[in-house]
């Protein structure tokens, strides 16, 4: 009995060990207009995206991703409304994306990061992308089902072939002559159990009607 126990217990903690991350984490996005600050509730297939006010600190925004089923829905906590999001006709990069994994290597928050450059001389832009492989298996395919616009989102999806769980919890775009344009860092993160109401459409939203 004793021996079977053991196996159960070493079988359980093989399973978490490998589990995907599941809580919160934090970023902070500037450029040359703004300062926001973005956070990711995670659990399982089921991701919640909450954009907060910069002044005020609550939450303006959310976006809530159904990774199996690939649906968006936005949320308006003020008029407490959800709808529909329809991805993003996919963006026309100029030129061509050369993708480079350096040798370099840094830590963010104790998370091993390697650096991944994207370089566009056409666009004049280059986007250091510091990315970990630590079990966050939504972040890859929630960019590629958003499909924004924004060029650290394009320039994200030229890196092929990541290993499975990849994200960069880093980010920093400029020209070719070193000016800043825009980052992205992770400022926090929080391993914890999450309810599936904590990244679901709240039960008293009501469906946005045009």
């Amino acid at each position: 009995m004793k021996k079977i126990a053991l196996f159960v217990t070493a079988l359980i903690f093989s399973v978490s060990a490998f589990a995907q991350f599941e809580g919160s984490i934090e970023f902070k996005m500037e450029n040359k207009k703004d300062t926001n600050t973005n956070v990711y509730y995670v659990k399982g297939d089921h991701v919640r995206l909450d954009q907060l006010g910069k002044k005020t600190g609550k939450v303006e925004g959310s976006f809530v991703f159904d990774l199996s089923n690939k649906q968006i829905k936005f949320l308006n906590p003020a008029r407490k409304v959800w709808g529909e999001h329809k991805s993003e006709t996919p963006a026309v990069i100029k030129g061509k994306c050369e993708v480079t994994k350096t040798k370099n290597v840094k830590t963010y928050l104790g998370k091993k990061c390697t650096e991944y450059v994207v370089l566009n001389t056409d666009e004049n832009t280059q986007i250091s992308y510091w990315i970990t492989t630590e079990k966050f298996d939504f972040f890859v395919p929630m960019v590629k089902m958003w499909n924004r616009k924004d060029k650290q989102s394009i320039y994200f999806n030229e890196i092929k072939d990541l290993p499975k769980g990849s994200m960069p919890l880093a980010s920093y775009e400029t020209t070719l002559d070193g000016k800043t344009i825009s980052k992205l860092e992770m400022t926090k993160i929080e391993k914890k159990g999450l309810e599936l109401t904590q990244v679901s459409v709240p039960a008293d939203y009501k469906k946005f009607e045009q």
